[in-house]
This record gives structure tokens, C-alpha cells and sequence, in this order.
């Protein structure tokens, strides 16, 4: 295991994913940091913050080899903000050159076919790595790409992936040994990976299964509108009925990787606002509390909105005014009970 790693999640990481540099459109500047989040935040122990990023905020007109580095001005504030309050930050790309598991369709190139997909890839890393170099991994990890595609899908092949990260790394090592490094699982993020668990990396698993209850009503996601109302435990999916004993077999392939010496987190997980408070409560005590069995860390997806702990509008959530937020009192306190 690197010391990079151990410095950066030795011990769990737990807080939110901010969606503040993730929807790129022409004209649009990366949004501030939310100190007021920030401060909640602190306020209630969490340490961790994970900044979902588009390289094309950054990068005009496909041109890989030549970003705008200026626009790293906006991720220094957030680092700084970050600092400020005891915070880890995790810089993670999710829309990369060739790639995004949201509209990928949008990219001129593959990612995991193409040269000058993947030189750009590096070469952006090699960039971030240059620009950070001397900031320590207690503060801030490269997460390299979110949620890589399900086997053959883009004619993805574990075997691309695992020649793509480990160059990647490699050319992150060369300018900045001491950077510490995520990789997320295959398939969407659930698939772990023990064919790069020799690297010393921090492997970033997902919590949404079974996603009939975590993603119930969501409306960019097609199979969501066949879904039954959920119910949990013992909704159907995947070809299993579900309850705490499923997901922990779910999970029983990373604790696995854990095994040969990775750390693993959870980057993202939570409930869409559609499924009622009731199931969702249920199902995040079943999730909540394996994490904290296994000794995880954890980001919810989002802080405020659909997914998150502030004003998500599920149906029969109880609120409670607090620093000036409509605040899942029940859920809050779940995320605060559950830490290892």
C-alpha cells in the first residue's frame, strides 16, 4: 500500500459529492464552493468532499493536449475552502476525453479505443498532477474517471481499462509520487477490480443496489419507469430478493480486493426522491450499517437536491430547520451513527 494512500484514507472519509464543475455548457464558469455546505459539514464531522468534474470546462473544442489551466483557479478555491475546514478533497474527472457514463454520446472519440483519447487523458492527469504537486494526499486524491462502462459496452474490455489506468498512474507517479489515487469500479462503478489492486490505489465502489429502490422514478435512466413502488426488504432484482444479507453478498467481491491491500470507499451512493422515506430509511440502516461493519467511508450523492440530506421531497420525510436548511433529521442521523 503507497504512503499516499494510507495518508489520504487510513482511516474512513465520510461526506458528499458537489456537483459544482459537473454540467459543462458553452458559457458556463465552474459554480463557487458552497462554504455554507462546507460549514454545515464541519459543523457535523464529515471530512470528505468529492468534486465530480468535465474536462471540457477546461478544454475547448476537443483540443486534449492544450486545457485551459486557468480554470483550475476555481479547484484552488475549493481546495482552499476544504483546507480550511479539516476537509479531504477528491478531484474526480467525470466526463473525460472519450468518455462519460452520462451521455457519452457527446464525445468525439473513445476513450478506450482511441490514441488520442487516451494521450489526452494522460496528459490532462499529468497537468493536474503538475499543478498539485506538494499539496499532501491528507488534503486532496485524484479520482481518475467515474464509472467506467459495463463489459463490451464502447467496446470497453477489462484489459483496456487496466492498460489505461496503470499508464495513467504511472505518468501521475512520474511528476508527483506521493499523490494519492482512486479508481472506480467497473460496470457503473460496482464491478471491483483485483487485477489492479497491486498499485496501491483507492478502489471507489457505489451504494444503489438494488437500484429498484435507489433509482425509482429516475427519469434519465429508462429501465426506472418498469419499476415496481418500491418496497425493502424483499424487493426482486437482478434475479435475487434483497435485504441486508444481499447487498452484503453484493459487496463480498470488494472486501475481497480489500483483502490484498486496498482501501475501499464508497464515492457515491443514495436514494432517488421518489421512493418513500419509509423504504428508503429502511434500506439506507441495512447500507449504512455494512459500511460501517466493513470499516468504509462514504459520499452521499449530492447534499441538497433529489439524492441528497437537504430538501430531497421523498415522500413522508419528517424536516427539521437547521443552519438554515430543511434537513432529513432521520437520515442525518443515520450517516452520524453509522461512522466507523
Amino acid at each position: 500500500m503507497s504512503s499516499a494512500t494510507d495518508l489520504a484514507f487510513s482511516t474512513p472519509r465520510y461526506g458528499f459529492n458537489f456537483q459544482w464543475m459537473v454540467w459543462w455548457e458553452e458559457g458556463r464558469i465552474p459554480a463557487p464552493a458552497d462554504e455554507r455546505a462546507l460549514d454545515f459539514m464541519a459543523k457535523h464531522g464529515f471530512n470528505f468532499v468529492r468534486i465530480p468534474t468535465d474536462y471540457r470546462f477546461w478544454t475547448p473544442n476537443h483540443q486534449y493536449l492544450h486545457p485551459e489551466e486557468e480554470v483550475f483557479e476555481h479547484v484552488d478555491r475549493y481546495l482552499e475552502a476544504t483546507r480550511q475546514r479539516n476537509m479531504h478533497l477528491s478531484f474526480n474527472i467525470h466526463r473525460a476525453p472519450g468518455y462519460c457514463i452520462n451521455s457519452n454520446h457527446l464525445e468525439r472519440h473513445n476513450l478506450w479505443l482511441d490514441r488520442i483519447a487516451q494521450d489526452g487523458f494522460v496528459s490532462q492527469w499529468e497537468m493536474i498532477a503538475r499543478r498539485y504537486k506538494g499539496v499532501s494526499s491528507e488534503w486532496l486524491s485524484f479520482d481518475l474517471v467515474n464509472e467506467p462502462p459495463a463489459i463490451g459496452d464502447f467496446d470497453f474490455t477489462r484489459d483496456r481499462h487496466e492498460a489505461l489506468i496503470r499508464r495513467t498512474v504511472s505518468a501521475i507517479r512520474a511528476v508527483d509520487p506521493d499523490r494519492a489515487i482512486v479508481i472506480d469500479g467497473l460496470d457503473g462503478g460496482n464491478l471491483a477490480m483485483p487485477e489492479l489492486a497491486d498499485l496501491g490505489l483507492t478502489h471507489s465502489g457505489r451504494g444503489y443496489q438494488p437500484m429498484t429502490v435507489s433509482h425509482y422514478g429516475a427519469n434519465w435512466w429508462a429501465p426506472s419507469s418498469k419499476f415496481p413502488l418500491p418496497t425493502y426488504p424483499g424487493c426482486e432484482w437482478d434475479g435475487k430478493i434483497w435485504d441486508r444479507d444481499a447487498i452484503d453478498e453484493w459487496y463480498a467481491p470488494w472486501r475481497a480486493v480489500e483483502r490484498l491491500g486496498t482501501k475501499i470507499h464508497i464515492g457515491e451512493f443514495g436514494c432517488h426522491n421518489k421512493t418513500s422515506n419509509e423504504v428508503a430509511l429502511k434500506w439506507f440502516e441495512d447500507l449504512f450499517g455494512l459500511f460501517c461493519q466493513y470499516g468504509w467511508g462514504y459520499a452521499l450523492w449530492g447534499f441538497e437536491g433529489a439524492f441528497g440530506i437537504i430538501g430531497h421531497d421523498r415522500p413522508g420525510t419528517v424536516y427539521e430547520q437547521r443552519d438554515g436548511y430543511q434537513v432529513d433529521r432521520q437520515l442525518l442521523d443515520l450517516m452520524l451513527q453509522s461512522r466507523a
